[in-house]
């Protein structure tokens, strides 16, 4: 069938009000209804996400009928009574959405767990190990802004599906008629008969229990920081204040603002805290309480952002900076205490700073590259717990504001940051020292480093085919140099296996004295990113450093 034929089989099928509506006020625009069924959502590095709307090419209750048939239909020919766990954030229809995942699976034979409230992304891949599931979900768009959701796939393992697993679900997906090939019973029925179950408070205690066995600060530092945190409108107000007040950090203030899960984020439409946008009201909050810290999780809770007071401002760390100061301190932590490992290892994503290496070779600690996407550092994790070696791992990071110290979960978990974060900076103001300080003495020892992301958005099919010209550009015409500095060395990872990393649409550049460049698509928006990590032998070096590659790669992507 054309688009057409598409658009108007849903016309005549679909009974959902607000989708039917929706598809009433398309109908005179090609644009719109072409932008809605040209294709069928895709697994990306963070599983399917997109525009929530009436479409193949959108988030709705039958696009998540259809993706959840698809893997109960996997998980039924590759195991003998098979159960998933579900969790579901604050986002719009997340609710929904979780109840139509959980009517397929049971529709389908499946035994379903799931938490009868908001909960973590962390905590559902805890949840999967803990009640030993075949798999499981979540219904999240991260840190998209609010008219995305999503849908996150997790295996056995607790880790999110690698490429060779999504890519046979994708299959079984690829398969289904929404309409025709779904099957589906009442959520109440199911419930009644037993086929679908609350996850207990009894697992959620073991998560938390779990989080705290990762703490590392001695137990006579004062932990009387004065703390502003912000859910974002999302679900880490379920477990990151009762986390932190277990460990003794009681003195926190949650902006009233914030607190609420509300899908809508009013007051912050990209609940990004990478980006200090999202950070305005924890840092208002901040001013206004004289607090020390402001910590601000996304919506799904596994990405946490931080600023310190710093005199009578505050500063916004990135996710690289605290990355290599999580890094340092737990290394730090672990040998005073005589707690770190044989052969210990960390583990982060190729477009994290190269500043880690330097820390991980100064504490004998082996660090480990993977392909952008926290399911890889996961799977590394499982690699080292099926050698029987999982006490190895002690730290794993990504630039994008995601953390974890412990092996208890597969993902990156935005409770165990926040305890991790307030425990450091507990620590060195013991010692009179701020993070800025501590960051500013590692910038010393090991070098100035700058790293940034440019994300360059193109929306719709123009968008896709404009995004695929411009990779195909620097694969066509590899650049010799850029702003200037040679080009020493090029990788493309779609026709190279480095590291034995998978094959991947991504080019990497290495130029002098330990710069880098990585170009790649998003896997979960209309987005070219293009990651820098420049050097210098002061911060003002790096900076203009970075911005002369900047305007190069800004100019690239209006050619």
């Amino acid at each position: 069938m054309d688009i057409q034929d598409i658009y108007r089989r849903w016309v005549t099928t679909v009974r959902d009000k607000e989708l039917v509506a929706e598809l009433d006020a398309i109908a005179k625009d090609r644009v719109a209804i072409e932008d809605r069924f040209y294709r069928n959502l895709k697994f990306g590095t963070g599983g399917l996400r997109g525009v929530l709307g009436a479409g193949t090419n959108r988030m709705n209750c039958y696009m998540v009928a259809k993706a959840s048939q698809g893997y109960a239909n996997y998980l039924n020919k590759t195991l003998n009574q098979p159960s998933v766990a579900i969790a579901y954030d604050s986002r719009i229809h997340s609710d929904l959405f979780a109840r139509t995942a959980a009517e397929v699976f049971a529709a389908n034979g499946l035994r379903v767990y799931i938490y009868p409230r908001l909960m973590p992304t962390p905590a559902l891949s805890f949840a999967v190990r803990d009640l030993k599931c075949s798999g499981g979900i979540v219904i999240t768009a991260s840190h998209n802004p609010a008219k995305y959701n999503g849908y996150k796939v997790y295996g056995s393992d607790g880790c999110q599906i690698t490429t060779q697993t999504a890519r046979a679900i994708q299959e079984e997906i690829d398969l289904i008629d929404p309409f025709d090939d779904v099957r589906q019973v009442n959520y109440s029925e199911a419930w009644k008969n037993g086929a679908i179950s609350y996850i207990g408070e009894d697992t959620v205690d073991r998560y938390l229990q779990a989080v705290g066995a990762a703490s590392v600060l001695p137990a006579d530092v004062p932990r009387d920081v004065a703390i502003v945190y912000t859910p974002l409108n999302g679900t880490g107000v379920s477990c990151v204040p009762q986390c932190l007040r277990e460990h003794g950090f009681t003195n926190i203030t949650i902006p009233t603002e914030q607190e609420t899960p509300d899908g809508r984020f009013p007051t912050c439409p990209y609940p990004n805290p990478e980006v200090k946008e999202a950070m305005e009201i924890g840092l208002h909050w901040a001013e206004q309480t004289g607090s020390d810290l402001l910590l601000a999780t996304d919506p799904d809770c596994d990405r946490v952002g931080t600023a310190v007071k710093t005199g009578d401002d505050y500063t916004c760390i990135s996710g690289n900076e605290m990355g290599v100061l999580l890094l340092d301190f737990i290394c730090k932590m672990r040998q005073e205490q005589r707690t770190m490992p044989p052969n210990p290892v960390a583990v982060k994503t190729i477009v994290t700073t190269p500043m880690a290496a330097k820390i991980a070779e100064h504490y004998g600690v082996e660090l480990q590259n993977v392909l952008t996407g926290f399911k890889f550092i996961g799977e590394q994790i499982g690699l080292m717990e099926q050698k029987g070696e999982a006490e190895r791992y002690i730290f794993g990071f990504e630039e994008s504001c995601g953390y974890l110290s412990g092996s208890y979960v597969r993902d990156k978990d935005a409770v165990n940051a926040s305890l991790l974060i307030c425990e450091m900076f507990a620590y060195y103001k013991y010692q009179g020292k701020s993070l800025a300080d501590v960051l500013d003495e590692l910038y010393r020892t090991y070098g100035f480093y700058e790293s940034r992301l440019l994300s360059f958005t193109f929306e719709g099919v123009s968008g896709i085919a404009k995004m695929r010209s411009l990779m195909e550009s620097l694969r066509k015409n590899q650049p010799k140099e850029i702003g200037g500095f040679p080009v020493e060395r090029c990788i493309d990872y779609q026709s190279e296996s480095m590291d034995g990393l998978p094959r991947f649409d991504m080019l990497r550049y290495l130029l002098p004295g330990d710069m880098e460049v990585t170009v790649r698509p998003s896997g979960t928006e209309p987005k070219l990113k293009v990651y820098l990590a420049t050097v210098g032998r002061s911060s003002t070096e790096a900076r203009k450093t970075a911005d002369i590659v900047s305007r190069y790669f800004e100019k690239w992507a209006k050619s």
